[in-house]
């Protein structure tokens, strides 16, 4: 893509949007920097906003505009990203399931809300500082993992279809951290040395545990710790205070660990076992999305990512109806989430994904081809 663009930068305030921000300026796009006013907890009563908050990320990145000499805008988006994201967080959670609420954030607002403002500013396309890569190959887009695999966020971007990757421009893809930190110092951007936002960004503290107990107390009661077998063990906290794989603060005693295999939330139950019990060679997933518009082929070979953090695993995937699909793994996994995404890939190349519901243990006496039934 070489002839000059009209480009809306997603601009945040730190490293990655700035430079992204700079490298098209200077490849002759007229760029323009976006800033989405998101919904964030208020401080307590005599604390100071953290770094971050609302108003300080929108002077960030309006500073960095101002170095650069591009407009800047600010949207306003903190009602529907609390309907949105928030309750999305707490009801999950509530269900007994462990969200990544970047997910959402994603789906609705930086490639959703986001890109339509930039196109009502007269931009053809919109650009993030998103580790990872678009293509244009034959007819169709490809969305690619990163040139620095321990920066890559392509996990996080697999919602995208044909129509967003069109006008979707991702100027780090072939950076590494290290590089476009130098180029920042170099251009004097005022964050190069800005530090990562954390995970849950809305949240004072990133406690969501706490969160969830002050905004949804209901969510968060006490109920029993089953072993597998049934027996009662002790009595846990609340639901949210736990995710599948945990052994520690659990608060019980038993002759050998115990993890958390399941959280039952129609029971506000834990179900406990041993380690031989965590580990499951297949999932269900549901709002299943696919960057080519349509599912690949049953039995398909891919290697699927079951958490931002994870490392991929040979699998096959099975597409079902209503959007859902079917995926068996090479071998076991003992920290398959739901709530979690899936994330599946070719090689590079980023296939789709979608959100975990269910752990589930392949038949090893069925043949492959009848998994998906």
């Amino acid at each position: 893509m070489n002839e000059p663009r009209r480009v809306a930068v997603a601009m945040s305030g730190g490293v990655d949007s700035s430079v992204a921000a700079a490298l098209l300026r200077e490849r002759g796009h007229s760029v323009l920097g976006v800033t989405m006013r998101l919904w964030r907890e208020a401080p307590l009563p005599g604390e100071r906003d953290a770094p971050g908050g609302v108003d300080d990320c929108v002077e960030q990145a309006a500073a960095v505009c101002r170095r650069l000499g591009i407009p800047h805008h600010a949207v306003d988006l903190r009602d529907a990203f609390e309907r949105v994201v928030v309750d999305y967080l707490v009801a999950e959670y509530a269900r007994g399931r462990t969200p990544n609420p970047c997910l959402q954030c994603n789906r609705a607002f930086k490639f959703g809300a986001l890109l339509r403002h930039a196109h009502s500013l007269g931009a053809s396309h919109l650009a993030t500082g998103h580790y990872a890569r678009v293509e244009r190959r034959a007819d169709a887009w490809r969305l690619l993992t990163a040139v620095d695999a321990r920066k890559d966020q392509s996990y996080v971007l697999y919602a995208l279809r044909q129509a967003e990757l069109a006008a979707l421009m991702l100027p780090l893809g072939d950076l590494t951290k290290e590089r476009v930190r130098g180029m920042a110092r170099a251009m004097g951007l005022p964050a190069a040395e800005r530090a990562e936002s954390q995970d849950i960004c809305f949240l004072r503290d990133g406690n969501y545990r706490r969160f969830i107990a002050e905004r949804a107390p209901g969510s968060v009661r006490p109920g029993p710790i089953l072993h597998l077998d049934g027996r009662p063990l002790g009595e846990h906290r609340g639901l949210p205070f736990y995710t599948v794989g945990q052994r520690e603060g659990l608060g019980i005693a038993a002759p050998h660990p115990l993890y958390v295999l399941r959280i039952d939330a129609a029971r506000n139950a834990l179900i406990v076992g041993p380690a031989e019990s965590l580990g499951r060679d297949a999932l269900l997933a549901e709002a299943m999305s696919y960057v080519a518009g349509a599912s690949p082929p049953e039995g398909t070979a891919v290697e699927a990512k079951i958490r931002y953090r994870a490392r991929r695993v040979a699998a096959r995937i099975w597409p079902l109806s209503g959007e859902r699909a079917r995926v068996t793994l090479e071998r076991p996994l003992r920290d398959i989430t739901p709530g979690q995404a899936v994330v599946l890939y070719d090689g590079q190349e980023v296939l789709g994904g979608g959100i975990i519901v269910e752990a589930l243990q392949k038949s090893h006496d069925a043949q492959e081809g009848a998994l998906h039934a």
